[in-house]
């Protein structure tokens, strides 16, 4: 009937409220004041309300702030092969489901026709028996990657290891279980990160039946028996692994025997003095009268 009556109409249309009878008409314009505030606010509410939702659930990088790597990678033998390893750990509670590793090394190459690649990039296997290369991040796992004829590091040694300019890229995906949001957590390690010889300590224990993981030594490494040649010298010649197993075993037992030997001069040393500084430990003179009646001290 009038352009009050069609702006009421078109309100009713735009929030959905129905189109019953109208308790409110065009004869009462503070009434309409309040209705079109009312919608506005409400509008501004849930613009404000779905915004801050979408912002929780698309920071994706916050949940891979919780996705930890160690600081430093090593190499060390394992089931008789050169391996590249690494840990990574989770410290949520909430899983991350279909997690999966790459590692991809970065560095300079020159191809056969003199052409300069200042950024070559290189996908290495992870060894994973699972063929989905998927992994169950429930507790703190060693990746590891074996260095055979397919890896970039199959000619390395420890000492050619200090002067590569490379630099390996660890990527780690998966979607987060609460909002089912694909996330990314992302690290690298430089030549002066890796180190030769060493492996990760043990950080999962079991007390009663219950696994317990002791973060503070999430980084920590030991030094192991490892040969200082390539992976390629190792596979030619299998007997460096040997005879490198063999010096680690001899100097592990040298090492016991000096301690040993430390320890019972030290139990020799401490009785000793225990003897010298105790009064009671003292050998007493006992005197004998001779017939003569002369006195001889003798001591026991």
């Amino acid at each position: 009937r009038s352009f009050t009556s069609a702006f009421l109409f078109s309100i009713e249309v735009q929030v959905t409220i129905g189109f019953g009878g109208r308790m409110m008409t065009e004869e009462c314009p503070l009434a309409i004041t309040v209705l079109i505030l009312q919608n506005i606010v409400g509008l501004i509410i849930n613009a404000v309300m779905l915004g801050c939702i979408f912002m929780k659930t698309a920071q994706a990088h916050r949940r891979a702030e919780t996705l930890i790597f160690s600081r430093q990678a090593v190499i060390a033998v394992r089931n008789g092969k050169l391996c590249f390893m690494f840990r990574v750990g989770d410290l949520r509670k909430s899983m991350i489901i279909s997690a999966s590793v790459r590692i991809q090394v970065v560095r300079k190459t020159t191809t056969p026709e003199g052409e300069v690649i200042p950024i070559h990039q290189v996908d290495i296997p992870v060894d994973n028996p699972i063929e989905s290369n998927n992994i169950f991040l429930v507790a703190p796992l060693i990746i590891c990657h074996v260095i055979d004829k397919r890896s970039p590091l199959y000619d390395i040694s420890a000492a050619d290891l200090v002067l590569q300019d490379l630099e390996l890229i660890v990527i780690l995906e998966g979607v987060v279980e609460t909002t089912g949001i694909t996330t990314q957590a992302r690290t690298s390690y430089i030549a002066e990160e890796i180190l030769w010889g060493h492996r990760f300590v043990p950080i999962v224990t079991e007390e009663e039946g219950v696994y317990a993981v002791d973060y503070s030594k999430f980084g920590n490494t030991v030094k192991v028996a490892a040969p200082r040649c390539s992976a390629r010298e190792l596979d030619e010649k299998p007997s460096i692994l040997i005879q490198t197993l063999q010096k680690s075993e001899l100097s592990h037992q040298n090492s016991l025997r000096k301690r040993n030997s430390m320890r019972r001069n030290n139990s020799i040393r401490r009785s000793n003095s225990m003897r010298r500084t105790n009064p009671s430990l003292i050998v007493p003179k006992v005197q004998f009268i001779t017939p003569e009646g002369s006195q001889s001290a003798s001591e026991t």
